[in-house]
């Protein structure tokens, strides 16, 4: 795996043009984007937009047309391959290093950003209002990058940079509840998920479930499930694996002939404490109280 820590070597790789500054490269794509099929990682962020010629992406385990733009995120040492795009109009790629942040407050900020840790079938897909944002956006950095630079180049860049991170936050929101609307509410699928892993007996061999189990099962990132489920019910996906538990647990509780240990290593809990504190914490009392209460 070939890693890349100069923009320069990552530019020569992908087949662009020599960049302008060490840290930050603006490249628009005219029915290509970057020529080599490489894997690789780098010290560097990426967004890009990019329109198809013609197809369709599998998003999850629905199919969205290419009639509408879409955009992706990278982080620093992640995997990336890049291969010959065919594209319907144009494109651009964003390179930028970490050093590029610094003394910045998207320098803590970008942190927040979650979509930096979705997959490549999680991507933004646009409007065509909001592919007229971005690009907008895309062109005040570039005003900044092509012409003469001064003390003041630098911060604008990056507060255009913030405005299209701060946009693909917005537009996502809006993606989750069109996506709810075509798949159906994502919190049953999970609650199908838990069902399902405890009725088949996982629970004995694999411990409690996990969200990077749940997103596994939906083809999805955890992070992109959480977001989801997030927007959904306002609950990520730990939150919902509990809420799952500690109705199981009331259940067994109440009609079990079991005590609290029993029934916590029962549901995976291998810290029958850490089970009382949960179901504390859901409910308000604690297992044996729930238990004396239900008896009554």
């Amino acid at each position: 795996m070939i890693h890349f820590k100069k923009l320069n070597d990552l530019h020569n790789a992908l087949g662009f043009r020599p960049p302008e500054h060490p840290l930050i490269s603006l490249n628009t794509c005219e029915g290509t984007c970057g020529t080599a099929g490489i894997e690789h990682t780098s010290d560097f962020f990426m967004i890009g937009f990019k329109k198809f010629r013609s197809g369709e992406m599998l998003y999850g385990k629905t199919k969205y047309d290419h009639d509408h733009g879409s955009m992706s995120f990278v982080k620093p040492r992640q995997v990336v391959g890049i291969r010959n795009m065919a594209l319907e109009e144009s494109g651009f790629a964003i390179y930028f290093h970490e050093d590029f942040l610094n003394g910045h407050p998207l320098h803590h900020e970008i942190r927040k950003y979650s979509f930096f840790d979705y997959e490549v079938n999680e991507a933004l897909h646009l409007s065509p209002k909001e592919e007229q944002v971005i690009w907008e956006l895309y062109r005040k950095i570039e005003t900044e990058y092509r012409n003469n630079t001064d003390e003041y180049s630098r911060d604008i860049m990056l507060s255009h940079l913030d405005s299209i991170l701060k946009y693909a936050q917005r537009f996502y929101k809006r993606q989750f509840m069109d996506r709810t609307v075509i798949a159906g509410a994502t919190v049953t699928k999970v609650n199908e998920i838990l069902t399902s892993y405890f009725e088949k007996g996982l629970v004995k061999d694999n411990g409690l479930p996990t969200v990077n189990f749940i997103a596994s099962q939906l083809n999805l990132s955890s992070r992109y499930l959480s977001d989801l489920l997030k927007q959904e019910t306002g609950k990520t996906a730990i939150d919902l694996i509990h809420l799952f538990l500690i109705s199981e647990a009331k259940n067994l509780l109440t009609t079990a002939n079991q005590n609290v240990s029993q029934i916590a290593y029962g549901l995976g809990f291998e810290n029958p404490p850490y089970f009382s504190r949960l179901f504390k914490k859901e409910t308000g009392m604690t297992p044996n109280e729930f238990k004396r209460l239900s008896l009554n």
